[in-house]
């Protein structure tokens, strides 16, 4: 039986980048305070566990004083910067690098129309939308930079509440799907009347060119085993497109779910993840996968 493992499967470039800076400063002082989980994969959140990385939340950090705090690839509001600064906190800051772009246009774009605001240029602030997951802590992230004035979107039945009648600026949380984007710009242009519609392409192209080769990597196999931790968002969408072509596609976080019997009658297997999944964690299913198919051989 033939057993492969996505090569484009795994850690996307800014969740390499904040694992390497926690593993640095791990290696340096045996501890480190991370805010939220590093990466939503309860496998690689264990592993760091282990080597000393303490996961908090923002409410501990209100407590934390003279402490160092990793800040991971998903970005921070200002507010966490402040309340850093505050409590005497040295931040490692592994904020992605399109994630922090993304953050500085949005808030460049709210001071440049407040200010116009302010001077009597403009009658009212443009709208601005984010299209993503509410609560999720990129989103959080984007939001903060309007004093949490943008409104977030998840689907067209979320514009039902919008006035549409004020002029919108349109942006992405940057690991949602092109396809998911580009309905919402057309949904947006159909239902305007009146007032300016600017939209902004802001999806990681790293996350979205996935989409395509893992349809065809999916498509390739006679089942998947598709390996994501429950808390990751784009383990979820990830994982629905596999089944979409191919229905013998399985969700597991790690290999204690697997069954033997999920293969019967397979002749190949494909091990894919999400840009939240380890190759190590990949490549230990793939090894439990040929024990279980060599045990019942």
């Amino acid at each position: 039986m033939k057993i492969e493992i996505d090569d484009n499967s795994g850690f996307c470039f800014g969740v390499v980048t904040a694992i390497a800076k926690a593993e640095e400063q791990l290696e340096k002082s045996g501890t480190l305070h991370c805010l939220g989980d590093i990466v939503h994969n309860a496998s690689e959140v264990e592993r760091l566990r282990l080597r000393g990385l303490k996961t908090i939340t923002h409410d501990d950090l209100k407590n934390l004083h003279d402490a160092t705090v990793l800040l991971r690839a998903h970005g921070e509001p200002p507010t966490t910067y402040a309340t850093a600064e505050a409590n005497n906190i040295t931040v490692i800051d592994a904020t992605c690098p399109v994630v922090l772009q993304l953050q500085r246009r949005i808030k460049e774009a709210y001071s440049c129309n407040r200010k116009k605001l302010e001077d009597g240029e403009i009658r009212e602030m443009p709208l601005i939308l984010i299209y993503g997951k509410e609560g999720h802590a990129e989103v959080n992230g984007l939001v903060g930079q309007t004093n949490g004035e943008a409104i977030v979107i998840q689907n067209a039945e979320d514009l039902d509440s919008v006035d549409l009648s004020r002029d919108i600026l349109l942006y992405s949380q940057t690991t949602k799907s092109l396809e998911g984007f580009r309905h919402i710009v057309e949904e947006i242009e159909k239902r305007k009347k009146e007032g300016s519609f600017e939209y902004f392409d802001t999806i990681c192209r790293q996350v979205a060119s996935r989409l395509t080769k893992l349809r065809e990597f999916a498509a390739s196999h006679d089942a998947i085993v598709f390996v994501s931790g429950a808390k990751s968002s784009n383990g979820k969408v990830l994982f629905e497109e596999c089944r979409k072509v191919n229905p013998r596609s399985y969700l597991v976080s790690d290999g204690s779910k697997l069954d033997i019997t999920l293969f019967k009658g397979v002749e190949s297997i494909g091990i894919c993840g999400a840009t939240s999944t380890p190759r190590w964690l990949m490549s230990e299913i793939a090894d439990n996968v040929k024990c279980l198919i060599k045990g019942y051989v």
